[in-house]
């Protein structure tokens, strides 16, 4: 086996980040299985297949022509998909995509970890499995990506250097120029198509990190659930007040819904949707909305959990794993808009709140206030150092029980050590990439941990993503 080999194929499992197992004999007379990796196959598929990376042990391949499709496989809703790095699982059915997800959840503490003895409850699904996000990030390119049909008719391409849209996968410079988005609202896709039209008509320069000049470049759109706020978020690279403002003016009288636009100014040169500094042109620069009965305020730049019908179900399951009684003290690290924090509030004694992000401690802030809660008390901590020094500093009780949500790379290993330093009885940690999670909870378990109990949660179907709650002890 090696690159450029075509060859067919019948999928027989399901890795990790979604590719299709295929096992071939090896061919050494010894009686073991090449493994092969098959990007875009799902199992009961037969495949021809070209190898794109071949190893001693195993190879990685892409799928050339689907010969007997797998009954797992759907239509997909969304014509982008295959092309747009959106979605990556539109193509299988619901509930496989959910056995699947809990699949990998398992091998991945069972193999990576070394975990048997604990308790592995049943993946909870998505209520929405379209129209669930609530923050969609768009980008602008002065290059547009060109479909296989537009290369075949190479006299027709248009407006090759303006596109506002999603990434291609593995494809850092050219957007896939996009009209519809069924993982956000209908709205939304109103809003990114007005966006580009407005911009497209003024010949607006479009941002590029190979000069790094240009005006636009990112738009972010957050919608809530529960009150019906709307937010545009306009990133460019300068301030251009009379061109903002007239795009503020025009498209909350197309888009009455809008709440808010916002316009972020981004000086780095890196491509982030974050600016340095913010203007508001319409509204109040924020949004809110609601998980369960409490009401949060949303910076343009401040974390809330995407799909918020899910974030409830999520934050349901740390309070079963917590079973707290009311008298405990409670440290919840990397607190963003306080979010968990005010969920957990009414059934402890106190909360002591640690992120990073100084707007979203302000939001936390001002979510407590407004949810009239006076037993969180919220620092600015940078979880990538000790945050040990600031308990002791201020002299704040020791915790019960740690809720940690840290990103997908999670914890560093010296908030590990002050966790154990610390040595609450309970840890109940949140994690949107197992992998990591796993790492952390052994070194948790080698300081006298065990792990109890683990609970997936579906916050993104039709990708990869798998949201994961799991809950430690202490004798």
């Amino acid at each position: 086996m090696k690159r450029g080999d075509v060859t067919v194929l019948d999928i027989e499992g399901y890795a990790y980040e979604g590719k299709g197992i295929a096992k071939i004999d090896s061919g050494n007379g010894d009686g073991k299985k090449f493994v092969i990796f098959v990007n875009g196959a799902y199992p009961g598929d037969k495949v021809e297949v070209l190898i794109r990376k071949a190893k001693r042990n195993f190879a990685e391949a892409i799928v050339q022509r689907i010969i007997k499709p797998s009954e797992l496989r759907i239509e997909p809703k969304c014509k982008y998909f295959g092309v747009c790095g959106g979605c990556k699982q539109q193509n299988m059915n619901y509930q496989a995509q959910l056995k699947f997800k809990q699949m990998q959840v398992s091998e991945i503490f069972d193999k990576m970890g070394g975990f048997t003895d604990f308790e592995f409850e049943d993946i909870v699904p998505s209520e929405n499995i379209f129209h669930y996000r609530n923050k969609m990030e768009f980008s602008f390119s002065d290059k547009r990506w060109i479909t296989p049909a537009e290369i075949k008719n190479s006299d027709e391409i248009t407006d090759r250097n303006f596109a506002l849209g999603l990434h291609v996968p593995r494809v850092y410079d050219k957007v896939l120029d996009i009209d519809e988005c069924f993982l956000h609202s209908e709205t939304g896709n109103r809003i990114i198509n007005f966006t580009r039209e407005f911009f497209k008509q003024r010949n607006t320069s479009v941002y590029t990190t190979h000069t790094h000049e240009g005006f636009l470049r990112n738009l972010v759109i957050k919608n809530s659930y529960k009150t019906n706020d709307l937010m545009v978020n306009l990133v460019t690279s300068e301030e251009d007040e009379k061109l903002v403002g007239q795009y503020s003016e025009e498209i909350v009288k197309e888009i009455p819904e809008i709440s808010t636009v916002v316009n972020n100014v981004n000086l780095k040169k890196a491509q982030v949707a974050v600016g340095d500094y913010e203007k508001v042109f319409f509204g109040k620069g924020f949004i809110h909305d609601m998980i369960g009965d409490f009401k949060f305020r949303i910076s343009p730049n401040s974390f809330f959990q995407t799909n918020t019908l899910q974030a409830q179900k999520l934050y349901d399951t740390i309070l079963d794993f917590a079973q707290f009684t009311g008298d405990e003290v409670v440290y919840d690290l990397y607190s963003g808009a306080g979010t968990i924090s005010i969920y957990l509030s009414p059934k402890v004694k106190k909360v002591y709140a640690f992120e990073s992000v100084d707007d979203a401690v302000k939001d936390a802030k001002a979510n407590s206030v407004f949810n009239e809660i006076d037993n969180i008390s919220f620092h600015t901590a940078d979880l990538n150092r000790s945050f040990l020094p600031i308990q002791q500093h201020k002299k704040l009780d020791l915790p019960d029980v740690i809720v940690a949500d840290p990103p997908r790379n999670g914890m560093n290993p010296k908030t590990i050590k002050d966790i154990i330093t610390l040595s609450p009885k309970k840890i109940v940690y949140v994690s949107c990439n197992p992998t990591t999670q796993v790492r952390d909870i052994k070194l948790l378990t080698e300081a006298g941990y065990k792990l109890i109990k683990i609970r997936p949660v579906d916050m993104f179907p039709h990708t990869y993503h798998i949201e994961n709650v799991a809950l430690l002890t202490k004798d």
